[in-house]
């Protein structure tokens, strides 16, 4: 190890391996600590860790993990009318989790009452060019089988946005 003064910073420097932690950002970092990656885990595979059923009268809101990165406590947003069935289902929420994590991440579940589900807001991707200019564009393609593909998904873009 040598040290190395820099506009009045001393760092040391070790040659060789280096842990993986240091490799990572100060804010990645945070946001490993907080847990982050259990809830993004926990949104994508909702359906199908808990169930049809239930993911139908409840979604996660947010997620408080405890300093081991156990023992969280899960806050759902349940549409009214349907609080009952997910209080009795609370064990079953609990267990399905972490067996999916292998591990007890969370410990407690809070339930929100809200009037009705959230959907995320869909976002309209404006089309950069006409249809007439990919048209166009695509008469320019020799390849047969890439020609259909693109038109072909230009069709269901704009089936989509439409």
């Amino acid at each position: 190890m040598h040290s190395k003064n820099n506009n009045n910073k001393t760092q040391n420097f070790i040659q060789g391996l280096r842990p993986f932690a240091s490799s990572i950002p100060r804010s990645l970092k945070k946001l490993l600590k907080k847990g982050g990656y259990n809830y993004s885990n926990i949104i994508d595979n909702w359906t199908n860790m808990v169930g049809k059923e239930i993911s139908n009268s409840c979604y996660p809101s947010t997620i408080k993990m405890g300093k081991n990165m156990n023992e969280g406590i899960l806050i759902l947003n349940v549409i009214h009318g349907m609080e009952l069935d997910i209080e009795y289902k609370k064990k079953d929420i609990i267990d399905k989790i972490n067996s999916f994590f292998g591990y007890n991440c969370i410990s407690q579940i809070k339930l929100k009452i809200v009037s009705e589900q959230k959907l995320p807001k869909k976002k309209f991707i404006k089309p950069v060019m006409s249809e007439e200019k990919f048209k166009k564009k695509l008469k320019s393609v020799q390849n047969n089988e890439l020609r259909n593909s693109l038109n072909n998904l230009i069709k269901a873009f704009n089936e989509k946005n439409n």
